[in-house]
């Protein structure tokens, strides 16, 4: 895969810290979807997910990358695409995310230098920053967007994952 050729403010990452990436942890609603949530009146819920972000996924877990997704609310939806591709780490109705990610992380025997996670809301912070490369959507609240050593220049919910999978695989060593 060649390298990305992806360019914005805070792209620049050197290749080592890219190239260590062994986990990719993120929040689900404002970056694996556009933050919106479908309630019908009989209370059903629904979300929209890119087929680009879920491509991008599925190409990390076939080269060994690990995918795991840490949610502060449970939801029906996300169970239901986090099983459609086979996400093997789904943490729901935590909002502690950087508590869920050290135990994941520790779990799989990974430094913090060794995780990717991306994020969008205050809650996620923590775990951006601690991370070896914390990412937040372009369209994250100031504190995350702060907080972030990458910001994708896809929307969330519309290619932002796919772009930090693009820069993890095109690094790997």
């Amino acid at each position: 895969m060649p390298q990305s050729k992806i360019q914005n403010r805070k792209s620049k990452i050197p290749t080592k810290r890219w190239a260590a990436i062994r986990l990719f942890a993120m929040d689900v609603d404002g970056v694996l979807t556009d933050g919106t949530v479908h309630i019908s009146s009989d209370g059903t819920e629904a979300k929209t997910f890119s087929i680009l972000d879920g491509l991008g996924l599925v190409r990390l877990n076939r080269a060994g990358i690990i995918v795991a997704w840490i949610s502060g609310r449970a939801s029906g939806a996300t169970t239901a695409r986090a099983t459609e591709l086979k996400v093997p780490h789904v943490i729901q109705g935590r909002i502690d995310k950087i508590t869920a990610l050290q135990e994941l992380a520790t779990t799989l025997g990974l430094t913090a230098a060794q995780c990717a996670y991306m994020g969008d809301d205050d809650i996620d912070v923590p775990a951006i920053e601690w991370a070896g490369v914390g990412v937040a959507p372009a369209t994250s609240m100031p504190s995350a967007l702060a907080a972030a050593d990458y910001i994708p220049t896809r929307p969330a919910g519309l290619g932002a994952v796919r772009e930090v999978c693009e820069h993890v695989l095109a690094h790997r060593v």
